[in-house]
């Protein structure tokens, strides 16, 4: 077996004895070239009961027969049928209920019981859709997808948003991403963390993640030399030839089995000490390096039987071993300038980087901070390319190496010119080590299942783990915001902490259409304990009540977008299935409804949908009595689930964004929030105090599911969570109550510094630092040299006597920003076109008046949103 040097950079000098050993060690992995899984170099500690196996799930699902396509319509009518008759049965007791508290009853039982079965039927309805998308995808030939990109190399940017990650999961994101089959793969990390570390781990943390993109550069270089020297060799020798003899075939199998050394090489060296490195050894590394040694060997057997390929299909192979090590890979962090929005969310992290794209800017320290000016000409110290495409990737996913290139070959159809977003929705990583981890990871597969359904009918929503976007639809739903001054770019909407599933309905209003590609080519992590999955579970739950007015927005324009009802009904279903289910939950846990509205019937309508989920938690990989697993997961999620819900209810009455909570990904466990353990034990103890009622009282419908529940919630709480580790957070959540910290004492006011004064103003005011980073744009400018005006800033003049509705406000930092009024945000008040225009007169007046020498004043016009600029980039050309 081949040993790799320790570390990046040693690894990258051994290239030229990795591939000297190549065919060594192909050798010894046998004929077919493929690697045996990868073992961890030490014991892991796991649970009784977790997963053992590891490695990725089929890329493309087996294929359902016929059979499972008539279950799955059979579960269909079952549930609407059994409803149906519960409904017939309900008609016929109502004049029977007497009283306003009765008829009270009746009708939130039966709303009750609609929304449960409007959801089972939604998750029915989708698992119909994807068994008819399995059965009808055929995967696209590699020839074809090459033959497309010879022709036309799209450019694609990946942005990977990192806040205080561990380096080690970074590290095996960016590889993944980095080791796409793509030509011309851009690679950006995007640091969050705060430029001055607290703690000597946050410092830990920020340099770590600082020496990641240099690391992997470094990794790259070698391969990617080697390669990109034998693609140019075989174009200065290629010549007018039609054909490749066969001993050049064999030469080219060499040189695929040099890329196979160094992967497996580079696998060996991996440490492996949890599923995750596993996975990137053995799924991102290991399979890039089996395919390229099938490869190699087709090579030789094509070259043994004589056979002479065209220069056009060996130029492509040729470019596959060049593009894998061709990616660029670099960093970004926001937070140290201030003329960016430093607002802690993943959705503003990447607005920041994505508003950037397309120029290029010049850095300038100063008193009041660190400061992007654009330039259009001259010297620059940051050039952000604008890409055809960007894909958002989490921090802590990978890809499969042919993601990238599959999608984006999607994308480029014509037929899919309207398709803004394309992804294939995540999975779990396999071998999770505890049974929590591997619980959660099934309910994450059959979301998979879901959303590839969903697609069948036109409700795709876009999953923020990893994604491939159209720039020009992300420049569609752009807004524009006033942030210090200057004017950022919204493109991911930030006002709820579930971005991209109000972003989904921005696109669609616009006539976008999203796409969920029928295979599995992306992984994510699933929280290992309780206290980081009500984390994840209480941030997911949160913002579907805020985006409903979206929904209903996009029906009313069905029609103009091409939307469905059924369309509406699977997103209604999609962002509020979680509300429905939890307080029908609660519902029907705590209160002690009438026996005469209990029916068999509306078991008939919730009995088909845990039949189907068994169905697809099998085929995801698990067992099928794993569907008493998730039920009992689903009821210690009940108060996270309501918590979510109720934050957006409270977002909506008072304003306030909640504030976003990033999924903790550490060794140790995380402490749970106090009422997150308290509830789950009392439904626990409500369940079995209620059985004992119903058994005195006879009723046994409410007794049968009494006693399910107290029996699933216990089990779910001892095998998920575990009654020890339940009561030491209780302990510690008490004693960080009791206990609090003294509050720092508050920072002596800062003087404003000379920049700020002498540019913005000395003015008193109540927010420190306000002007800082305009008046040292400002001052930038004006400091200049004379003939040279460069920087591209502008400012906008204000239009206070406009009415509101008609201009937005905002200034422009970029030179090249549109007016984003109140149509962008919904509409807004009529304004007689005669005030507009006297308006618009003085305000146009009152700027000329403001014209320096060799400035300029543009009006712009968009719609019925009008902007008055002011170019004062000519100033400084200008001497007295």
């Amino acid at each position: 077996m081949l040993t790799a040097p320790a570390g990046p950079s040693a690894r990258a000098a051994g290239w030229s004895k990795a591939g000297e050993r190549a065919l060594g060690v192909l050798m010894a992995t046998g004929t077919d070239g493929r690697r045996a899984r990868t073992k961890p170099t030490r014991k892991l500690k796991r649970q009784f009961g977790c997963e053992r196996r590891t490695g990725a799930l089929p890329v493309v699902d087996r294929y359902p027969g016929g059979a499972e396509l008539t279950w799955a319509r059979a579960l269909l009518l079952f549930t609407l049928a059994g409803f149906v008759v519960y409904m017939v049965e309900w008609v016929r007791g109502y004049p029977d209920q007497h009283g306003p508290v009765p008829i009270a009853e009746a009708w939130v039982y039966l709303i009750l019981i609609a929304t449960l079965t409007a959801s089972a039927s939604g998750y029915l309805i989708a698992r119909l859709g994807y068994i008819s998308r399995i059965r009808a995808h055929r995967r696209t030939p590699r020839k074809l997808i090459d033959d497309a990109f010879e022709r036309y190399n799209p450019t694609l940017t990946v942005i990977v948003p990192s806040y205080r990650e561990e380096p080690r999961v970074v590290r095996q994101t960016l590889l993944s991403a980095a080791l796409q089959e793509y030509p011309g793969i851009r690679v950006a990390l995007l640091i969050d963390d705060p430029p001055s570390p607290a703690t000597p781990e946050q410092r830990r943390l920020l340099d770590g993640a600082r020496a990641l993109p240099g690391d992997i550069d470094a990794l790259l270089r070698a391969p990617r030399a080697r390669f990109e020297a034998a693609l140019n060799a075989f174009e200065s020798t290629a010549g007018s030839r039609v054909t490749v003899p066969p001993a050049q075939l064999v030469r080219l199998a060499g040189t695929y089995d040099e890329a196979v050394a160094w992967l497996r090489a580079t696998a060996d060296g991996e440490e492996v000490t949890d599923h995750t490195d596993a996975f990137l050894v053995d799924e991102v590394l290991g399979r890039l390096a089996d395919d390229l040694a099938i490869d190699a060997q087709a090579l030789r057997d094509a070259a043994a039987q004589g056979a002479k390929l065209s220069v056009r299909r060996v130029r492509q192979l040729y470019r596959r071993l060049a593009w894998i090590f061709r990616a660029e890979v670099t960093s970004f962090e926001r937070k140290t300038f201030a003329t960016l929005s430093h607002a802690s969310n993943k959705a503003t992290n990447l607005n920041s980087y994505i508003g950037l794209m397309g120029a290029r800017y010049r850095v300038c320290d100063t008193a009041g901070g660190r400061i992007l000016l654009p330039v259009s000409g001259g010297e620059s110290d940051l050039d952000v390319p604008d890409p055809d495409y960007v894909l958002t990737l989490d921090a802590d996913s990978m890809l499969l190496p042919e993601y990238c290139l599959r999608l984006v070959a999607f994308m480029q159809q014509p037929e899919n010119a309207r398709i803004a977003v394309v992804q294939t929705p995540y999975s779990a990583f396999r071998g999770a080590p505890t049974r929590l981890e591997r619980i959660a990871g099934g309910t994450t597969d059959v979301q998979h299942i879901v959303h590839q359904g969903m697609t069948r009918f036109g409700a795709t929503s876009w999953v923020g783990a990893s994604a491939v976007l159209r720039k020009t639809a992300l420049d569609d739903i752009m807004v524009e915001e006033a942030h210090e001054g200057f004017t950022v770019r919204r493109y991911i909407q930030n006002r709820t902490l579930t971005e991209d599933s109000e972003s989904t309905l921005d696109l669609r209003l616009r006539g976008w259409q999203l796409h969920n590609y029928p295979e599995r080519l992306s992984y994510s992590a699933t929280p290992s304990d309780f206290g980081a999955l009500c984390v994840q579970r209480e941030r997911w739950a949160n913002g579907g009540l805020i985006i409903m007015p979206k929904v209903f927005r996009m029906m009313w324009a069905r029609k103009r977008i091409g939307a469905t009802f059924l369309e509406g009904f699977l997103r209604l279903a999609y962002l509020m299935g979680v509300l429905w289910a939890g307080l029908g939950l609660v519902m029907l846990l705590f209160y002690p409804f009438d026996d005469s509205l209990v029916s068999g019937w509306a078991l008939m309508a919730a009995a088909p949908f845990f039949a189907a989920l068994a169905t697809d938690l099998r085929r995801s990989g698990y067992r099928r009595r794993d569907v008493l697993g998730v039920y009992g997961l689903n009821l210690m999620l009940l108060p996270i689930n309501t918590v979510g819900a109720l934050k957006s209810i409270a977002q909506v009455i008072g304003g306030r964004k909640v504030v976003f909570a990033r999924t903790p990904k550490v060794r140790r466990r995380t402490v749970a929030p106090f009422f997150y353990i308290v509830i789950p034990y009392a439904i626990i103890v409500w369940a079995f105090v209620t059985l004992a009622d119903d058994i005195a009282k006879g009723d046994w419908w409410h007794a049968g599911f009494a006693v399910l529940n107290g029996v699933l919630a216990l089990y779910a709480m001892i095998a998920y969570y575990g009654i020890w580790h339940s009561m030491c957070d209780l302990a510690a959540d008490l004693h960080a109550r009791m206990y609090t910290p003294r509050r720092p004492a508050p920072a002596p006011r800062e003087a404003p510094d000379w920049v700020t004064v002498l540019y913005h103003g000395s003015h008193g005011t109540a927010r420190p630092g306000e002007g800082a980073a305009m008046a040292a744009a400002l001052a930038a400018i004006d400091q200049e040299p004379a003939g040279r005006a460069e920087i591209t800033f502008r400012t906008e003049a204000p239009l206070d006597d406009i009415p509101r509705g008609i201009h937005n406000g905002n200034g422009n930092g970029t030179g090249n920003g549109t007016a984003n009024g109140a149509r962008a945000e919904g509409g807004g008040p009529h304004v007689d076109a005669g005030d507009l225009e006297r308006a618009l007169a003085g305000a146009i007046a009152e700027a000329i008046g403001r014209l320096g020498p060799g400035a300029s004043l543009a009006v712009t016009r968009r719609g019925d949103d009008y902007r008055i600029e002011i170019d004062v980039a000519a100033d400084s050309a200008a001497e007295p």
